[in-house]
């Protein structure tokens, strides 16, 4: 039982605008993942926002994606693990889902395919972290069983990378070739490069 943690907090400053709010195929990058984690199966899906950010309401509103869903970060300038915890601490959550991805919001180049073979991977290592590792490196997303995702709520880590650096439960990779792993949209030019690569793909 899956549910999904969609980071749509941050400021975009190295874009310049909303990366979220991208043009993606005849939606956003927002609605992009929504659907494609509703096609992946997930059980529930929720958008970590930041308080006051309109724009990101209003898209969400337009896509449909239901108000009782959207997690509000008060404090998203304390970084991306604060919008982790406001997810781990969050009451909305179904009683039965047993693990979480937290997936990033600029990561709308990867493949479903890809992002199956993770599910399964998860799936098949319940108990662990799960996460792909490619060209030496682990990437995201990130996939937490219930114990980890419960002790982020009250971990004094600065990051997801020093609380993955000493992880509540075993880590288990996957290990992949996808070069879409390695991107993430901070720049035009990554923006460019992302639709590029998703378009090759498709």
């Amino acid at each position: 039982m899956l549910g999904t943690v969609i980071l749509a907090a941050g400021k975009s400053k190295r874009m310049g605008r909303a990366k979220l709010l991208l043009p993606w195929g005849k939606t956003s990058v927002i609605g992009h993942l929504v659907s494609l984690w509703k096609n992946l199966g997930a059980d529930q899906i929720a958008v970590v926002c930041a308080a006051g950010d309109e724009l990101i309401q209003a898209e969400l509103e337009r896509i449909g994606f239901p108000a009782e869903q959207r997690i509000v970060n008060a404090a998203p300038e304390q970084g991306m693990f604060s919008s982790i915890q406001c997810a781990a601490r969050w009451k909305g959550w179904s009683a039965g889902l047993t693990h979480w991805v937290i997936a990033l919001g600029d990561q709308p180049h990867l493949r479903g395919e890809t992002l199956l073979k993770l599910i399964e991977f998860s799936a098949a290592h319940p108990e662990n972290i799960c996460m792909p590792r490619q060209g030496g490196h682990r990437r995201h997303p990130v996939w937490l069983p219930r114990k980890a995702f419960l002790e982020i709520t009250s971990s004094n880590a600065a990051h997801l990378k020093a609380f993955l650096d000493r992880p509540p439960v075993a880590v288990q990779f996957c290990e992949l070739t996808d070069a879409a792993l390695e991107l993430d949209i901070d720049h035009p030019e990554d923006y460019e490069e992302a639709k590029r690569l998703y378009l090759r793909e498709s």
